[in-house]
C-alpha cells in the first residue's frame, strides 16, 4: 500500500486537468460535482471544530449542494474563528494534498486517505441526502480503488485532484456574488466578521488567495513531469 506506484504518462495531468476545469466552469454538471466539493467543505469545518476542543454534533448535507455542521463550545474566541475558517480552504488544501501524495507516486495512500475521510465524515452525518451522498461517493471510491486497473486509477485521482484544486475557487467566487446581492449574510465569511471585526470582503478576499495559492502550488507539482518532457 505504502510503496510507489507507476508513474502515468505525461499527458494525463494535462487531459485531466482541463476536463476537470470544464467540470467546474459548466452549468449543470458543475452542481451535480458540486456536492463533492460540499463533502469537503463540511468534512473541514468538523476537523478543524474537533481540533479546536469543540464537541462536534453532526453534519447536515443537503439537495442543494449547502450544508451545515453545528458544534458546541464557546460562541466566540480563536476555537470559533478556526471552525468558522476551515470551510472554503478544505476542498483546496485536500488537492494540494493529493497533489502531493501524487507527485510522490502514492496512488493507493490517496485512495486510503480519502476513504478514511469520507468514513469520518460518514458517522456524523445528520440527515438522509448527506448520508445517500456520502455513501455514493465512497461507492465509486471503492469501485475504481478495488476493481479498477492502475492505468484507470491514475485518471480517477488525478482529475479528482485537478477537481478538488479548481473547485476550491468557484465556492468562493460564488459567496462573493451571493454577498453583493445580499443573499449571504450568515455566510462563513459573515460569521468570521462578526467575530473578529474584520470586514468579510477582505475575509472572502483571504479565501480567494489560499484556493489560488493551492491551485498554483498543486498545479505545478501535477504539471511537473509534462512541462520537463
Amino acid at each position: 500500500m505504502f510503496g510507489a506506484q507507476p508513474n502515468p504518462a505525461v499527458w494525463v495531468p494535462l487531459v485531466t486537468g482541463g476536463l476537470a476545469l470544464l467540470l467546474v466552469l459548466s452549468g449543470a454538471p458543475w452542481r451535480l460535482a458540486r456536492n463533492l466539493v460540499t463533502i469537503v467543505h463540511e468534512g473541514g469545518h468538523a476537523l478543524i471544530a474537533v481540533l479546536a476542543g469543540r464537541r462536534l454534533e453532526g453534519i447536515k448535507l443537503h439537495s442543494d449542494t449547502s450544508g451545515v455542521t453545528v458544534s458546541r463550545g464557546r460562541p466566540t474566541g480563536p476555537g470559533m474563528v478556526l471552525t468558522s475558517l476551515g470551510g472554503y480552504p478544505a476542498p483546496a488544501v485536500l488537492g494540494l494534498g493529493f497533489a502531493a501524495l501524487l507527485v510522490a507516486d502514492r496512488i493507493t495512500v490517496l485512495l486510503a486517505v480519502a476513504a478514511v475521510l469520507l468514513l469520518g465524515v460518514l458517522v456524523m452525518v445528520r440527515n438522509a441526502y448527506g448520508v445517500l451522498s456520502v455513501v455514493l461517493t465512497a461507492a465509486g471510491l471503492a469501485a475504481v480503488a478495488l476493481v479498477a486497473s492502475p492505468q484507470v486509477q491514475a485518471w480517477f485521482v488525478y482529475f479528482i485532484t485537478w477537481f478538488l484544486l479548481f473547485g476550491g475557487i468557484r465556492p468562493v467566487f460564488e459567496l462573493q456574488h451571493k454577498r453583493r446581492r445580499g443573499l449571504a449574510r450568515d455566510s462563513d465569511a459573515d460569521q468570521l466578521a462578526r467575530l473578529t471585526g474584520v470586514p468579510a470582503a477582505l475575509w472572502v478576499l483571504m479565501l480567494a488567495v489560499i484556493a489560488l495559492g493551492c491551485l498554483f502550488v498543486g498545479g505545478a507539482w501535477l504539471l511537473e513531469p509534462a512541462l520537463q518532457s
